[in-house]
């Protein structure tokens, strides 16, 4: 032991890894028993400074690195980091005037206060309710992260126990707290993770929820009773204060409150604002407080009072208001300190002081990984896909908050030195920084989407079971996509599942979530129970009871309503991960205009127009945007005839390529609905117009090879659509040529203008038109019609009968197809070229089982 002098500090070194600090306050006093100078003017104006520099550096890392989806616990820890002695910290100016060792009693002290309302705030965010339902997946994974990592965080403890030097003893109790920090899944963290990459109502997303829910609440019970028997000095009996208050607070205060909530609720039910107030609110805080005193007196850290107050609150309306006033002050202002202080007792500079470099690695590689091998083998071992289970180990493996407050609880008891310390802290952040990335390659990235980006109704039996995703931005959505739902043909042997999407925008929450409704009660995708009045939702409220009308009207069709609350900027992914999830076939919208009462339109919202042009360009199945002119379906009388029904006349017009054959699809399946008439209308190229086009592609030719394959690629591209488009005409034309209820036209016409000029006289009395998109088709036929194109969703046909001056009535459904088909690489192309596949005399190649008729040929 020595004493050395560093200015005004007297630093005495003592034995394992730990050194005392003593300094002198001046303190002033006037000629009174009384002090003039309040303490606090010290202390106060050091932790202002820590919290402005730790906010500082937290917001900066924050912006550099979620490009990167990295979560904000990365960027608190890399905040704290880059002020303890790792970084700035060694800068004398910093060590004396940011982080002098007289600031640290305050700093604590916030720090745990942040802890114990950040704790609270877990409690009220975590629901029991899928513990109870948990699956044999969930359940399995949960006990492997429970089981291995603790043995694993234990064995490492007493593997550097042993090469350590035998003056340096520990207590046997740190195995434990090094067991607890392998062990621990941040449930809060975790969500918001899976949020982020749109996966939190996927399988994969609820699977790990579910899972998290029970490791944290096993290890928050291993913690409440280690650190009992450590402030206890290891006599058990000391636990039983503290579990005597968990039993009285769980079967006598919960049911009072409960009861209070309920009670509360009921009083004020004819309130459409909030039946709650900020009285309601200020009892609650004043009760965490109150349980964390509790739990103080009973030998263990205030914040397990508080977690455990946070769970007797029911979630709900009461639930979300008070996490939508105090989550940004807790998680931005009182939680900080902790990451400051963690920090402070960090030193990468110092990881292999008396260790080797070999023990180091060892250790850190064992912690960041047992985890995720340990769910990736039991996954594996119930035959989970390998992508899946390296997603959801690594999903497990996300640390947060509470992690940081095992180390630093075992840091207390001795359980950590700086420098092992320092190995947990940096193992934490290689854990939870490879989340984000690791998550988004095997669930986000290009390839694994790939294989269905095909999903679309061509590919599918017109008798097999449709599986539709409609989306609403309001109640005026409603009544045209039902009545198109009413027309799409579902019967008992084939019926039509419709998730009903209300899409909400938003505003007041850190992350998007989704909600889904039943008749007795509204939950989130992880079974928390929530007041859809408490959000405004009362349109929610029209838009899923017209739905349930439908169900009831029509039992062959299964409804699920639910609502997606998220950011119009992202709202697409949210779709369509949806979609991907369910397996949806097509996703019906609204075109975002509405018609006004002087036969125009009027732009609804702009931000809606949003979510459709990125859907259409990311969707992983087919999409259709209805513009409703008020479609009615065939089953309602017509005026008092009561004996007579009302036909639906169906007009389908076809051009060529892959969104007109999605087109004919839809409609091949709405012909089968009764009262259902539908009228196919395909047109074709007139002799003059083929040979004009063929003209001008050859024109565009140069000597070198790569034009040349650029465009027989085209060529190419081009003749397979229309062998595509006949052999699909034909297959429609066979199967329905007995059904008295279709009819086939061909048209054989010179330009898109002429294609106008039939459909207004000739075929303007429809109730619904349905055409393609024509995504990045190329046809002479609609040359001229890009012109004036204000509404490229719809496509240049779409956007010509959705005119107001054009129909004054009739619905439009335009269709696009998934995705277009991939180009013909160039050796393929080649290929073709040598073959003589492509003609250069100017004629079409001919097309096999294809017999185009004249114009007005009805069979």
């Amino acid at each position: 032991m020595s004493n050395l002098f560093g200015g005004k500090y007297n630093i005495v070194n003592g034995l394992n890894n730990e050194f005392k600090v003593c300094y002198n306050e001046e303190r002033t006093f006037a000629n009174t028993d009384w002090q003039v100078t309040n303490p606090l003017l010290k202390s106060l104006p050091i932790f202002m400074l820590q919290l402005s520099m730790v906010i500082l550096f937290t917001r900066t890392f924050i912006i550099v690195l979620t490009p990167i989806r990295q979560p904000r616990f990365v960027s608190e820890i890399l905040a704290g980091i880059v002020l303890g002695p790792s970084a700035l910290g060694i800068i004398g100016w910093v060590s004396s005037n940011i982080n002098p060792f007289e600031g640290a009693l305050l700093l604590e002290t916030m720090g745990n206060l942040g802890v114990t309302f950040y704790m609270f705030l877990v409690g009220l965010e975590m629901d029991l309710t899928p513990v109870r339902k948990m699956g044999k997946t969930a359940c399995s994974v949960a006990i492997a992260g429970i089981v291995l990592p603790a043995c694993g965080g234990a064995g490492l403890y007493y593997l550097v126990l042993q090469k350590e030097q035998e003056n340096q003893r520990r207590p046997l109790e740190g195995g434990l707290f090094w067991a607890i920090a392998l062990t621990v899944t941040s449930f809060p963290d975790l969500a918001r993770m899976l949020s982020s990459l749109k996966l939190m109502y996927t399988d994969l997303g609820k699977t790990a929820l579910t899972s998290a829910v029970l490791t944290d609440l096993s290890s928050w019970i291993l913690l409440v009773a280690v650190v009992s028997a450590v402030n206890g000095r290891g006599k058990l009996y000391t636990v039983i204060p503290t579990m005597l208050f968990l039993v009285v607070s769980w079967f006598l205060m919960r049911p009072f409150i409960l009861w209070a909530v309920k009670r509360i609720a009921l009083r004020n039910e004819s309130s459409m604002e909030s039946r709650y107030n900020e009285k309601q609110v200020c009892y609650i805080l004043s009760g965490v407080l109150l349980c964390g005193f509790f739990t103080e007196i009973c030998g263990v850290h205030s914040m397990f009072g508080a977690f455990m107050f946070g769970l007797m609150i029911p979630s709900g309306e009461l639930g979300t208001m008070i996490m939508d006033k105090i989550e940004e002050y807790v998680v931005g202002i009182l939680l900080p300190p902790v990451f400051l202080i963690t920090g402070l007792r960090t030193n990468f500079a110092h990881m292999a002081v008396e260790h080797t470099s070999h023990l180091v690695i060892i250790v850190i590689l064992v912690a960041s990984s047992v985890k995720v091998v340990s769910t990736l083998l039991v996954c594996l071992y119930l035959k989970c896909p390998i992508r899946d289970s390296l997603a959801l180990g690594v999903l497990m493996n996300t640390k947060g908050v509470l992690a940081i407050i095992v180390l630093n609880e075992g840091r207390n008891v001795k359980g950590f030195d700086q420098q092992t310390f320092s190995w947990m802290v940096l193992s934490i952040l290689i854990m939870t920084g490879l989340v984000g990335p690791i998550v988004s390659f095997t669930h986000k990235s290009t390839r694994y989407t790939k294989k269905y980006y095909r999903r679309n109704l061509e590919r599918s039996k017109v008798e097999a079971e449709l599986r539709v995703l409609a989306c609403v931005h309001s109640s005026k959505n409603v009544s045209g996509l039902i009545n198109l739902l009413h027309i799409s043909n579902a019967t008992r042997k084939y019926p039509i599942t419709v998730f009903a999407v209300h899409l909400v925008e938003l505003t007041g929450r850190a992350s998007a979530m989704l909600i889904f409704h039943d008749k007795t009660r509204t939950t989130d995708v992880i079974g928390n129970e929530i007041n859809p009045i408490s959000r405004g939702k009362a349109e929610a409220e029209q838009i899923v009871s017209a739905f349930e009308s439908f169900h009831n009207n029509n039992h062959a069709v299964y409804v699920r309503p639910l609502t997606a609350v998220s950011s119009y900027a992202s709202m697409h992914e949210d779709v369509s991960n949806f979609a991907l999830d369910k397996g949806v076939t097509v996703i019906l919208l609204p075109f975002h205009k509405q018609a006004n009462a002087h036969g125009g339109w009027t732009d609804e919202n702009l931000q809606h127009k949003q979510v459709t042009d990125n859907l259409l360009a990311n969707a992983p199945c087919s999409i259709g945007i209805l513009v409703d002119r008020g479609l009615t379906p065939p089953y309602l009388p017509l005026g008092s005839q009561h004996d007579r029904k009302r036909k639906c006349r169906i007009a389908m017009l076809f051009l060529q390529g892959p969104d007109y054959r999605e087109a004919l699809a839809y409609a091949w399946r709405m012909a089968g609905t009764s009262g259902v008439m539908l009228t196919v209308v395909r047109f074709i190229p007139a002799k003059d117009v083929v040979e004009f086009a063929e003209s001008d592609a050859g024109d565009g030719g140069g000597d070198d090879d790569d034009d040349d394959d650029e465009i027989f690629a085209a060529m190419f591209e081009k003749e397979k659509e229309l062998l595509l488009d006949d052999d699909y005409i034909n297959e429609f034309r066979f199967r329905t040529m007995h059904n008295q209820s279709i009819s086939y036209i061909e048209k054989q016409v010179n330009s898109g203008d002429q294609i106008v000029s039939i459909i207004r006289s000739t075929y303007n009395d429809f109730d619904l038109y349905i055409v393609g998109r024509g995504h990045g088709m190329q046809s002479p036929l609609t040359v001229g019609l890009s012109d004036w194109s204000n509404c490229p969703e719809l496509g240049l046909i779409g956007e010509t009968l959705g005119a107001a001056d054009f129909l004054p009535s009739g619905s439009v459904l335009v269709m696009q197809q998934s995705a277009p088909l991939p180009s013909a690489p160039k050796k393929i192309v080649s290929s073709a070229r040598k073959k003589g596949l492509f003609k250069t005399s100017g004629q079409p190649s001919a097309v096999p089982f294809v017999n185009h008729r004249k114009a007005d040929d009805y069979y």
